[in-house]
């Protein structure tokens, strides 16, 4: 049977360990306190979680390991067993391996089987593709409980002995500007205890011919001795690409919705950094909107950051409240949106 709408029953997340503020970060690798105050006033996050241990360098958390949590607390908070989920989609950047696929040990560990199971492999925009994947599975009625996931782990790539000072600031600015989360959401196409109606979700890729804003190395057997840095950033291209894509997202969100500017209760924006926040909220223009965000607190987590948004909004959402997310990827350049309905 054809469903018509798809409900938000529930939401969980997952961070690794207690917040690493960015004063820790100063003193682990040696930066004077002028350095604090560069990131504070240029990237605005003040603190992240880690998986790896600040000080012996030790993972302390996998991918896999957060996803379950999420997922864990998602199926409790919806009061639903694992035997009742039939599809399961996890979007990340960063997965533990090639193979198996990190969303296949999430649904072993959470006792999920014989379901379709996929992983997307995307940045910032990731979990909105697996949010869209899902909703047309579940619109097409050949599933009604899905299990959507994002998660993401900078931790493999960490380097605690690097000697920050050296790296050009394009390099210095992902040391402030991740961390490691998951996230987690079960959608179905059953009404009863809902807390939403996630009305519409869109994807566009917008990169054609446009060089990448960011990019993240895997290193093979063969590529370890490799000089390539791990993670690269066009600061400056997404600086002011994001703000635009951002405000385009948002219009072509409300037009698929017929819905105007002053229809909107809440703005989730992209989490970027806690500086681009407040700049792309302004330049999205919705005033009569409360801004829904985290990354000051959890720091740039990825696939995971519209989870800890759905988080904090839906307990403040009431009847007829419409809510809007927007994320934008800066590594090939994809924007992406979503709208929500408290009915």
């Amino acid at each position: 049977m054809v469903t018509t709408e798809i409900h938000v029953h529930s939401v969980g997340t997952a961070l690794p360990g207690p917040p690493v503020s960015t004063a820790q970060l100063a003193r682990k690798f040696g930066m004077p306190r002028v350095w604090e105050q560069w990131v504070e006033t240029f990237i605005g996050t003040g603190s992240r979680h880690l998986a790896v241990d600040l000080e012996t360098g030790e993972r302390r958390h996998t991918l896999a390991d957060l996803g379950t949590l999420a997922g864990e607390r998602a199926l409790t908070a919806a009061g639903v067993g694992p035997s009742d989920v039939d599809l399961v989609v996890m979007a990340t950047s960063s997965p533990d391996m090639l193979m198996p696929a990190t969303v296949n040990m999430v649904a072993d560990r959470l006792g999920i089987d014989g379901v379709p199971a996929f992983q997307l492999q995307s940045g910032c925009t990731g979990a909105m593709q697996a949010l869209d994947v899902a909703c047309q599975l579940l619109l097409a009625g050949r599933h009604r409980t899905a299990l959507v996931l994002g998660a993401d782990s900078c931790a493999k790539h960490a380097d605690l002995t690097v000697d920050l000072a050296k790296l050009p600031p394009g390099e210095q600015v992902n040391t402030v500007l991740f961390g490691d989360g998951a996230g987690a959401v079960l959608l179905r196409t059953e009404p009863a205890g809902a807390l939403a109606v996630l009305r519409r979700v869109f994807v566009r890729l917008t990169g054609l011919n446009r060089p990448p804003g960011q990019m993240i190395e895997w290193f093979g057997k063969a590529e370890q001795t490799s000089d390539r840095p791990a993670a690269v950033e066009d600061y400056k291209a997404i600086e002011e690409s994001v703000p635009k894509m951002a405000a385009e997202a948002l219009q072509e969100l409300l037009d698929g919705l017929d819905w105007l500017d002053t229809d909107v209760d809440y703005v989730l924006p992209p989490q970027l950094s806690g500086r681009m926040t407040d700049r792309i909220v302004a330049d999205l223009n919705l005033p009569g909107a409360q801004e829904v965000s985290c990354v000051r607190e959890t720091g740039n987590n990825g696939n995971a950051l519209p989870f800890f948004q759905l988080e904090r909004l839906l307990p403040r959402m009431t009847a007829g409240d419409r809510a809007v997310a927007v994320s934008i990827e800066s590594s090939k350049w994809i924007k992406a949106a979503f709208g929500l309905e408290r009915v």
